[in-house]
């Protein structure tokens, strides 16, 4: 399997710049592209990525998307003085044209595709390109929006008939729709394409009627163009992250891409003039982790746009910093999107449902009018507390721009966010000692352990009967867990013959070295309890057999009936487990696999992939021994690998989905990012 990520980045692009006045593009600087390149520096990022060059994209890789008029009509503008170069600008919708605009943009067309060929030819796992200008709003015959070129829409064009790729998806999450990118492929259902974007009825650029959620696509392309319209400003990280978890990411994993790609814009950040959002740059990692499990890890970013400069770079670094396989930061805020973002989702849920398997059996209709409470007064409480990073001499003077206010806020955020250096040592296991064999070189195996100790860990567990074999295990699994709590290893593999009396003991140990909250995800049969009253401890058992326990809010169980021809997990994944597990934020979690597991292997290691996002990626899988031929599956997920493809997609069975559905509505008041896809959400926040 590929390794490795690519960088593609030329400081040429920077030579295109606005010549005259002009408030409308006057946001559009070449620093854009340098504090990003800079910001990646000061945090060692570079040094770390495989450099790729850029090159220039051929007249034929640019007429893939744009007609040779336009590029003629470009192309002659390295000829023109200032006046002729704005009067060319003019003509175009808050675009403008430089000397050095033609060579620039060929560059950003070049470096893009450059990347696409490191990740398709396995040179690289995946990458990230940083361009400009920018490409996403360009179309067949115009320039628009800052763009010249659509440098994304060029890429999977190139992918497609040089890689013979059938399937890619394109996500925007630039804050402005893409329309350039929904125009090329409105009718091509070999292309799934994803943006979110201030919307606010119709009344933000570009102001487009097919902006909107119930725009899916023409003819053969039905189905294959989802639009997230945001409708208030001030959306934050939780907003963003419902909006992938229901409604992109089912879709996504039933269209089954061969490539992603990113129109990374980062005007979707806090502080962004354009945006005016309240993402912080983690959120970044977290929507590029979820991405990462989609088309064996092969992923392309592309940046886009972003005009706060210090939120841009430190987004960009985030997103980079995840592509490279770092431990994920938390995500910063409660997990409580707002009713205009839970609007917005369902309607594009209900716009769907004919399209997709994943919404067979969901009970989604449009909804209209919800009486709110805007997000606009969400915004105005953060402005707040950015500036109650100032001194109250700042705050007094009343004349503290906000750009300066999101600069002190995103230094003290980042300071507090940022993951310390990764230690050298990715994964340690406990396993017997004649699998060791079937582990990467990577893995650590921990020494041997005396009872002594963890004596106050396991006094109250009866564990005198122990056979010595398993008592060895349980010590050498408490050796791992405390390695992940101590932060010498990112995460942890163990195999013990008795899960539930273990998964039991690590909570206890978790409590004894005060970890806050640990989530447990154990799949099969429990035959122990686990403490939960006080709130530490988040169990979701998934299990075949019927539980005779009543739900609580710290103990659910999930009573999945197994399909044989359902290679799948996904109305369970996204619909309930993830959102109830970024809702609780963990500081560190524990997979068990326990005995009669109906899962299989892939959605074993889909589950495990996805929850290493939370706890700053501390996550330990504690295995059944009957268990142990999954276990090189799950060693590969821990130490950075991928999963398998799922094969053909099939739904859910029925009463998996109404058993999710009743979940859903049972705890939404309890785990707010549940709201998006429950049943009488309107209860005001």
């Amino acid at each position: 399997m590929a390794a490795g990520t690519a960088l593609v980045y030329d400081g040429e692009m920077s030579s295109h710049k606005l010549l005259w006045e002009d408030p409308v593009c006057d946001i559009e600087v070449p620093e854009r592209l340098s504090s990003c390149y800079d910001r990646l520096q000061h945090y060692n990022l570079v040094e770390r990525c495989i450099s790729v060059s850029a090159r220039e994209g051929t007249d034929s890789e640019i007429m893939l998307i744009h007609s040779m008029d336009y590029l003629e009509t470009v192309k002659g503008t390295e000829k023109m003085e200032e006046e002729e170069l704005q009067k060319v600008s003019a003509g175009y919708d808050a675009v403008y044209f430089h000397p050095t605009t033609y060579r620039c943009a060929k560059l950003a067309v070049g470096a893009t595709l450059q990347l696409v060929d490191a990740v398709m030819s396995g040179k690289t796992r995946n990458g990230m390109a940083l361009v400009r200008p920018p490409g996403h709003h360009s179309q067949r015959n115009a320039a628009n929006g800052f763009c010249i070129f659509n440098n994304v829409a060029i890429a999977a064009k190139y992918a497609q008939r040089k890689y013979n790729l059938q399937r890619i998806l394109i996500v925007d999450w630039d804050v402005h729709h893409g329309q350039g990118i929904q125009y090329t492929f409105d009718d091509d259902p070999s292309i799934l394409y994803f943006s979110w974007h201030r919307f606010e009825h119709q009344k933000f650029w570009p102001s487009l009627r097919e902006s909107n959620y119930d725009a899916v696509g023409q003819g053969k392309g039905r189905g294959f163009t989802i639009n997230i319209p945001w409708n208030q400003v001030g959306l934050g990280n939780s907003d963003y992250l419902a909006a992938f978890l229901h409604v992109l990411l089912p879709m996504a994993f039933e269209f089954d891409p061969e490539l992603v790609l990113i129109s990374a814009g980062y005007d979707s950040g806090i502080g962004d003039p354009e945006g005016q959002m309240n993402a912080t740059p983690e959120c970044f990692s977290h929507l590029t982790h979820f991405l990462m499990n989609l088309a064996k890890g092969k992923l392309c970013a592309v940046l886009e746009g972003g005009y706060h400069l210090r939120s841009l770079s430190e987004s960009v670094c985030m997103t980079l910093k995840t592509l490279l396989g770092d431990p994920l930061p938390p995500l910063s805020g409660e997990m409580m999107p707002c009713l205009s973002a839970r609007e917005s989702i369902q309607n594009v849920r209900a716009a769907h449902k004919p399209y997709w398997k994943c919404l067979t059996y969901e009970d989604v209709t449009p909804l209209q009018d919800l009486s709110t409470r805007s997000c606009q007064a969400e915004e105005a409480e953060s402005t707040q507390s950015n500036a109650e990073l100032l001194t109250p001499q700042e705050v007094g003077k009343g004349n503290i721009s906000e750009v300066i206010k999101t600069d002190r806020f995103l230094e003290m955020h980042m300071k507090s966010i940022i993951v310390s250096l990764k230690p050298p040592i990715k994964t340690a296991a406990a396993v017997d000692e004649s699998d060791t064999h079937l582990l990467p070189p990577a893995v650590h195996i921990p020494k041997g352990l005396d009872v002594k100790e963890f004596k106050t860990t396991i006094s109250a567990f009866d564990v005198k009967l122990m056979k010595e074999e398993a008592l060895s295990s349980l010590l050498n699994m408490l050796a791992v867990l405390n390695k992940i709590i101590k932060k010498e290893v990112i995460n942890g593999l163990a195999v013990s013959s008795t899960p539930s009396l273990s998964s039991a003991i690590a909570a206890a140990h978790c409590r004894k070295l005060k970890v806050q909250k640990i989530l447990c995800v154990f799949v099969g049969d429990m035959d122990m309890k686990i403490e939960l009253e006080d709130g530490k401890v988040l169990l979701i058992n998934i299990c075949a057999k019927q539980s005779e326990q009543v739900n609580t809010k710290h103990n659910i169980s999930l009573n999945w009936k197994e399909d044989p021809e359902t290679n799948n997990f996904f109305s369970a994944t996204f619909g309930f487990i993830l959102p109830v597990a970024y809702s609780y934020q963990p500081n560190l979690t524990i997979v068990i696999v326990g005995p009669n597991q109906n899962l299989g292997k892939n959605r074993i290691s889909l589950l495990i992939s996805l929850l290493q996002g939370l706890a700053q990626s501390q996550i330990l899988a504690l295995i059944q021994d009957t268990e142990e031929k999954i276990m090189q599956d799950i060693t590969n997920i821990l130490t950075g690998g991928f999963i398998p493809n799922f094969g053909t997609y099939a739904p859910d069975l029925k009463e998996n989905v109404q058993m999710i559905k009743e979940l859903r509505e049972q705890f939404q008041q309890e785990w707010k990012l549940l709201q998006c896809s429950a049943k009488n959400s309107k209860d005001e926040n």
